[in-house]
């Protein structure tokens, strides 16, 4: 069994919506495939399962969706007053706000929550391992 175990389930096509960060199944797909190789290359095992099946598009990371393991999560992005670099000239950028996604689109989920939700797995799996 691979330590992440990710399985992106699917039973149809995101809404048309020219907002969204992945306009197709396939896209996430491939999404998902480029993360699963670049954890490989970091020598961390992976595995992606994709399938077709009842409800709502979802991701699962180890068996816990995204969404459940993201609601245990207390994210801060580096422009807080937390941040390492608090006090320091911030790079402006236009567009959507990182942390904005539509919660009842999967694939619409920004890069940084996906990578954020695969690290806690990650890291309870670790925190499972007796050495």
């Amino acid at each position: 069994m691979a330590m992440i175990d990710i399985e992106y389930r699917h039973s149809s096509e995101p809404p048309e919506d020219d907002n969204l960060r992945r306009q197709s199944v396939e896209e996430m797909s491939d999404y998902l495939k480029g993360l699963v190789d670049e954890m490989l290359r970091s020598d961390i095992s992976a595995k992606l399962t994709v399938s077709e099946g009842e409800g709502p598009n979802m991701v699962f990371v180890n068996g816990k969706s995204i969404t459940d393991i993201l609601a245990g999560l207390d994210i801060k992005m580096l422009d807080s007053d937390d941040a390492c670099d608090h006090g320091k000239v911030s790079i402006v950028s236009f567009g959507r706000p990182i942390l904005e996604w539509n919660r009842g689109v999967i694939e619409d989920i920004p890069d940084v929550l996906v990578k954020n939700a695969v690290s806690k797995a990650y890291a309870d799996v670790l925190g499972d391992r007796t050495l």
